[in-house]
Parts: structure tokens; sequence; C-alpha cells
């Protein structure tokens, strides 16, 4: 991995972490989903028309396709992840949701776009997984079973939806050349579609989330679509069985920001996890 790509990746990790912990605050539900989805189209609208105008990005049926299909798949991530925020806690469900999700990743690049594995990067990964499973599956006896179940079923889900669009628009970047900025707003603008007809009954809770939480979705229209963007364009240089796991670092960070923000149970087990993640980047670094 040069170090370009370890820099976008990292830099999304820090984006990606960021807006979770404001998710996280607003436990919102799909109004929420509905409004974040509009916002994030209207902040990157001007360098949409700005690249489209500068001729970057060109329409295309596999731009068509493959944003529909992720905005399925990201839906169904939002929803999940939500359900997971307002059952347990981020130092939970995240780590398993991100853990997850390169192992998935992983197993569906080798397997469908036949993607080889090195020697350091086969270590990165099994140091992720296994620090990931420290992280939450030695404090499961420590934790209220009734909290930590819906975590662990809600984290899983939310990584395998996680695997599913990360290879959608692998596909999309790497063997269409699909522009990311696109499939990320064309993403955002079906998803929106898809939701409209569950929403528009419901202005009451519209109005309250722009009451309550106006700022949060602004700066989470800001972050989240910066931080897929940036690994999405990480894709077109190096292996998703490289990039997965290496974006996966954002989980140091939501763990450390759920102990300090949420007052989670923290303790020596999650440093000795954050050092087998951290090892694990440093090998997919190598490859």
């Amino acid at each position: 991995m040069s170090l370009y790509v370890l820099f976008l990746v990292l830099t999304a990790a820090v984006l990606h972490a960021s807006w979770n912990l404001l998710s996280k605050k607003t436990q919102g539900k799909t109004p929420y989903i509905w409004l974040m989805y509009i916002a994030s189209n209207l902040v990157y609208l001007p360098v949409l028309l700005f690249q489209i105008k500068q001729g970057d990005i060109l329409y295309s049926q596999p731009l068509l396709w493959f944003s529909l299909s992720s905005a399925v798949l990201h839906l169904g991530y939002y929803i999940v992840l939500q359900k997971g925020y307002r059952s347990a806690d981020l130092s939970v469900v995240y780590p398993l949701a991100r853990g997850s999700g390169p192992l998935f990743s992983s197993l569906s690049a080798i397997l469908f776009l036949h993607e080889q594995l090195r020697l350091s990067a086969t270590i990165g990964l099994f140091l992720i997984i296994a620090g990931v499973l420290l992280l939450t599956g030695l404090s499961f006896n420590k934790v209220d079973n009734q909290k930590l179940m819906p975590g662990i079923t809600y984290g899983v889900l939310t990584g395998l939806f996680i695997a599913l669009y990360s290879f959608n628009d692998a596909i999309a970047v790497k063997s269409y050349a699909v522009s990311p900025l696109a499939i990320t707003l064309g993403t955002n603008l079906f998803g929106a579609i898809l939701l409209f007809p569950f929403i528009v009954s419901k202005t009451d809770e519209l109005s309250m989330e722009i009451k309550l939480h106006k700022w949060i979705i602004i700066a989470i229209a800001i972050l989240s679509p910066a931080a897929y963007i940036l690994v999405l364009e990480a894709l077109k240089y190096a292996p998703l069985t490289v990039v997965a796991p290496a974006r996966e670092t954002s989980i140091l960070l939501g763990v450390f920001m759920g102990s300090r923000v949420f007052h989670e149970e923290d303790g020596r087990r999650r440093l000795i996890a954050s050092a087998l993640i951290l090892g694990g980047i440093i090998a997919l670094s190598l490859s």
C-alpha cells in the first residue's frame, strides 16, 4: 500500500468515526436518514456540477445501475446501524460492524474479483480480526446480555451490508471507471427517492429532526460522503482486500469516543485489542 493510499484511508477513518459519533447522539430513524441524503447532495452538488462542466464526470449506464444497487445496500446499512445505536453501546456496535465488514469484503474480493492476498496482507487481516474479536468477544460476560445481543446482531448485519456495498462500489470504480463522487451522490439520490414514500406522512418527525439536529445533519452530510469518496479513490490504486481492512482504523477512534463521550466500559483489554488492530494496519501497509 502506497503512502498516498494510506493517507486517503486513514483520513477516511477519522471522518467516518466522527460522523458515527454524531449519528449515535441523534439515534435518528427514517426521517433523519432521508434528511441526511438530501443534505449530502445539496452540499456536494456544486462540486459535481463543476466536474461535469470540466468533463471529468460523464453519464453512463454503469453509473445508473451501480448507484441504484448501492442505494439499496446503503439503505440497509443505515437502517440496521441506527437500530444498533438505539439498542446498544457505540463501543459494541461500531467495532463489530467495522471489523466484520473487512472479513466479508476480503472473502468477496478473493472469490469474485480473483484478488490475491500477499503474506503481509494476510497477517494484517488476521491481526485486525483478532483485535476486533478481543475488543468485543471477551467482554460478553461483563455486559448485560439484553443490551449486548442486539448490539452483536445489528453490528454483524451492518458489517454484512458494508461488505456488500463495498464490493458493489469497488466493481463500479475499478472495472467501469465510475467517478467516486458521482456514485456517492447517485447513491444518495436514489436512497432519498426510495425512502420518500415512507417519510411523506411524517412531516412532524421531519420538522423535529431539523429543529433538534440540523447542525449534526449538516456535519454528517459533509463528513460521511467525504469519508466514502476517499475510500473509493483509494480503490483506484489498491485492492479491496487491502483498503477494506485498513479503513477500520476508525475502530480505535470509535472505541475511544464511546468511552470518553458516552462513558462506555473501557480497560486494558481494549488497549491490547487496539495494538493488534494497529499491527494489522502496519502489516497491510507493507503489502
